[in-house]
This record gives structure tokens, C-alpha cells and sequence, in this order.
């Protein structure tokens, strides 16, 4: 009982900050699932709520996208997040926690101290950040916040920066999922409870964060972002710590 409560609170708080900042879901659902079960098995169970939070995510911000950003970017992305599922169960993460967490830290404290201002990108560097940002979520299983830490790298309002980063998220899932259930899909059977659960959490957090969203004042939203970046990134640096 106990787990299934913290699976729908994490669940409805990843909803809302995926809602808010284009990531969140996999950052809070996964370490909430991998209490209980295999860490790469939550990873592929998360999968499952993910693609249906982020869908409903791009069903109320798809008009926002902005086009250029996600057929470089998102594109790259996309690949990079394919090649990371494949090689992610034959990858140890600690180390790649490590580093994730201190791209997120570096990243926030730019966008904080000004710095990020005169780190902004397009054309090749845009495809590069795409990649690498694919590649490395796919093998540590968690691609929002480090896409949305690159994403911050390129001049977008804030409905536009979400739904970029959902539609990025979207073609990154199309990617991923179908390895996941390939490779684990009998696994996840005895867990469909659970991934329901989730699943409802996510919707219900998301539908929420959305209104969330429209209250954020354009002026302090990129700040908003990388304070939520720094969070996961202090986690994640810590995680990657642990013997």
C-alpha cells in the first residue's frame, strides 16, 4: 500500500514538473519505482506512463512547437536516445549518473549566474547537443532533464520551450519504447498494476501543471527551469555516488 501511494505521488509530481519544464516524469518515477524493483526494469516501466503523459502533454501545447528547434535538435535527439536504449542494459549508470548530475548542476548555475546568456546555440551545435543529450538519457534511462538543460542553450518562450521539449520527448519515446518492451516486455506483465497507477498519476499531475504553466511570468520562467534542474542534478550527482 505504502508503494503504491508513492508511486502515484511521484507519479502526479513528475506530471506537474514535466508539465512546467519539459522534464520530470522518469526523474522522479524511476528512483520511485527502483525502490521496489530492478533499476533497468523501472526504467522500462516508466517508459509506459511516460509516452502518456508526454502525449497529453503535446495534445495541449502542440501548436507551440517550434519547428526549426525540433527538426535539428529534436531529431538528433531522437537517434542518440535510440542508440542509448540499446547499449543502456550492457552500461553500468553510476559513473554516467555522476556525470549527468554535474551537466545539470553546470547548467543551472549558468542560466542562474547569467553566463548561460552568452552560451546560446544554433545550426551544428543544436545537432550535437541533440545527440549527446540523446545519448547519454538513454543510457542513464532519464533524457528530459538534460534535453531541457540543452534546450536552454536556445532562445524560446516558455510554452514554446515545453512543447518543443515534449515533442522532442515524443519522437525520443517512438525511439526507445519498442526496445524496452523487446527487451523486457514479459518482465513488465506482473507490473501492469503499478504502471496504471503511474499512469494515472501522470495524467492528473500533468493536466494540473499545465495551468501551472500559464501562471509562470515569461521573465523568471528560464530561472524556474534551472532551479528544477539543479534539484535533479544535486540527486543525480548523488546517486551516482553511492557505492
Amino acid at each position: 500500500m505504502l508503494f503504491d501511494v508513492l508511486i502515484v505521488v511521484a507519479a502526479f509530481g513528475g506530471g506537474l514538473v514535466a508539465a512546467v519544464a519539459g522534464f520530470g516524469i522518469g526523474s522522479l518515477l524511476t528512483p520511485a519505482l527502483a525502490w521496489q524493483i530492478d533499476a533497468r526494469l523501472a526504467v522500462a516501466a516508466v517508459s509506459i506512463p511516460h509516452v502518456i503523459g508526454t502525449a497529453l502533454r503535446f495534445r495541449l501545447l502542440g501548436g507551440r512547437i517550434d519547428r526549426r528547434v525540433l527538426w535539428s535538435f529534436g531529431v538528433m535527439s531522437a537517434a542518440g536516445g535510440l542508440v542509448g536504449a540499446l547499449l543502456q542494459a550492457r552500461t553500468s549508470t553510476p559513473a554516467l549518473m555522476l556525470l549527468f548530475g554535474g551537466l545539470l548542476l553546470f547548467t543551472a548555475a549558468a542560466e542562474l549566474t547569467g553566463l548561460g546568456r552568452r552560451m546560446r546555440f544554433g545550426g551544428l551545435l543544436a545537432w550535437t547537443a541533440g545527440a549527446a543529450s540523446g545519448l547519454l538519457g538513454g543510457l542513464v534511462g532519464n533524457q528530459g532533464g538534460i534535453r531541457s538543460a540543452a534546450l536552454l542553450g536556445v532562445e524560446l518562450p516558455k510554452q514554446a520551450f515545453v512543447a518543443t521539449a515534449t515533442a522532442v520527448a515524443l519522437m525520443v519515446d517512438a525511439a526507445r519504447v519498442p526496445v524496452y518492451l523487446w527487451s523486457l516486455g514479459r518482465s513488465l506483465v506482473p507490473l501492469a498494476g503499478v504502471i496504471a497507477l503511474a499512469a494515472a498519476g501522470v495524467v492528473a499531475g500533468t493536466l494540473f501543471g499545465n495551468r501551472v504553466l500559464e501562471r509562470i511570468p515569461e521573465q523568471s520562467f528560464r530561472r524556474t527551469v534551472a532551479k528544477l534542474l539543479a534539484v535533479l542534478g544535486a540527486a543525480m550527482a548523488v546517486q551516482g555516488m553511492r557505492p
